[in-house]
C-alpha cells in the first residue's frame, strides 16, 4: 500500500449507490468490497476494484454528498457539525448494480468482499444481491470478518491473485486464506461514539462508568471486543506497540487514523519492531470513523504465508 494519497488525487463523481472504480480490466475474475474497507481510491482504480458505498449521513449531507468526500474532508466537515453521522448498510441493489456492471465489462465471475457481517448488514446486502444476478455472472460473497484497512488488505490479496491469472475458486480461496492471517486493533479517544452506537459486543458490560479510559480494542471473531482499557492515550499507544511485537512473522501492517494528529508518533514507536518504510499509513473513512470517533487509530496487522 502506498502512503496517503492527496486529496485531489482522490477525487471522483458518484452516481446512485454504486461507484465502480477503474479503466479497463486488470484480470478475468473481477473485485467487489464495499466503502468500509478504507481502500486508497487510487489503489483501487488502478485494479479496477469496484467499491459499493455504505450509506453516510452528516447533519444536512445525504449519502449522495458525503460519498463524493475524501476521507479527510468528512472529518474536517464533522468537526463543524454538532450532531453525530450516521450509516447504513447498501441496498441489495447497489450490488447488483455493481455485479452487472463488471459483467457488461466481460467478467467471469466476481470475489466480492465486505467488512464482517457481524457488525453490519453489508454482507447480507451483498448476498441478496449476488442471488439476483445468478443468471447473468457467478459471485461469491466472502465475509472478511473484518472492517478498514483489514478488509483493505484482503480486498488486495484477493485482486493480487486475479491478476496473476487465478480462477474464480482460486480468487475466493485467497480472500479468505488472507482474512485468516489479519489482526485488527486500535485505541479510541473517546468512548462516546461507540457506545451511543452500541457496537461494542459483549465488552460493553465491561464500560460501566470507564468513559474516560483510552481503550484498546479488537475485532475478534468479526465482533469489536475490549482488549485493554489504559487510561492515558500514551500507554494505549504502548499497548498497541506491544501487540505488534507480540504478533509472529508478520508481513504487512496498515495504520489507518480519523485525523489523529499524534498519528506519526504512533508510527514511530511501531517503527522499532518493524521496518517504516513498510507501513502504510491512511485514513479512517467515515464509515467506521462514524462509530469509532475523532483520533482513533487502528492497525491492521497480516501474518506472513506458513
Amino acid at each position: 500500500m502506498p502512503e496517503e494519497v492527496p486529496a485531489a488525487d482522490r477525487a471522483r463523481s458518484v452516481e446512485g449507490d454504486t461507484q465502480p472504480l477503474g479503466g479497463m480490466p486488470k484480470a478475468r475474475i473481477r473485485v467487489v468490497t464495499d466503502s468500509a474497507a478504507d481502500l486508497d481510491r487510487a489503489v483501487a482504480a488502478e485494479h479496477g476494484v469496484s467499491v459499493v458505498h455504505l450509506d453516510v449521513r452528516l447533519g444536512a449531507f445525504g449519502p449522495d454528498i458525503t460519498s463524493t468526500w475524501s476521507p479527510e474532508e468528512f472529518w474536517e466537515r464533522s468537526a463543524h457539525i454538532a450532531e453525530l453521522p450516521e450509516t447504513s448498510a447498501p441496498s441489495p441493489g447497489a450490488f447488483k448494480e455493481a455485479f452487472l456492471a463488471l459483467a457488461d465489462e466481460g467478467a467471469e465471475g466476481i470475489v466480492c468482499i465486505t467488512l464482517s457481517s457481524k457488525l453490519s448488514a453489508t454482507y447480507q446486502a451483498a448476498v441478496v444481491g449476488a442471488e439476483s444476478v445468478t443468471d447473468g455472472i457467478r459471485v461469491r460473497v466472502v465475509d472478511s470478518q473484518f472492517a478498514t484497512m483489514a478488509e483493505g488488505l484482503t480486498v488486495l490479496d484477493a485482486v493480487a491473485t486475479a491478476e496473476a491469472g487465478g480462477d474464480f475458486e482460486a480468487v475466493a480461496a485467497a480472500a479468505v486464506a488472507s482474512s485468516g492471517r489479519m489482526q485488527l486493533f486500535g485505541t479510541l479517544d473517546s468512548l462516546d461514539n461507540l457506545r451511543k452506537g452500541g457496537r461494542l459486543g459483549s465488552a460493553q458490560a465491561l464500560l460501566g462508568g470507564l468513559l474516560d479510559i483510552k481503550p484498546v480494542l479488537e475485532i475478534r471473531d468479526g465482533v469489536l471486543e475490549l482488549e485493554s482499557r489504559p487510561r492515558t492515550r500514551s500507554r494505549s499507544f504502548e499497548r498497541l506497540a506491544s501487540k505488534v511485537r507480540e504478533a509472529e512473522d508478520l508481513e504487512r501492517l496498515a495504520v489507518v487514523h480519523a485525523a489523529a494528529s499524534d498519528v506519526d508518533l504512533f508510527v514511530e514507536l511501531l517503527a522499532a519492531s518493524f521496518p517504516r518504510d513498510r507501513i502504510s499509513v491512511g485514513w479512517l473513512g467515515p464509515v467506521i470513523g462514524t462509530h469509532v470517533g475523532r483520533g482513533t487509530i487502528a492497525v491492521a496487522a497480516q501474518r506472513r504465508v506458513r
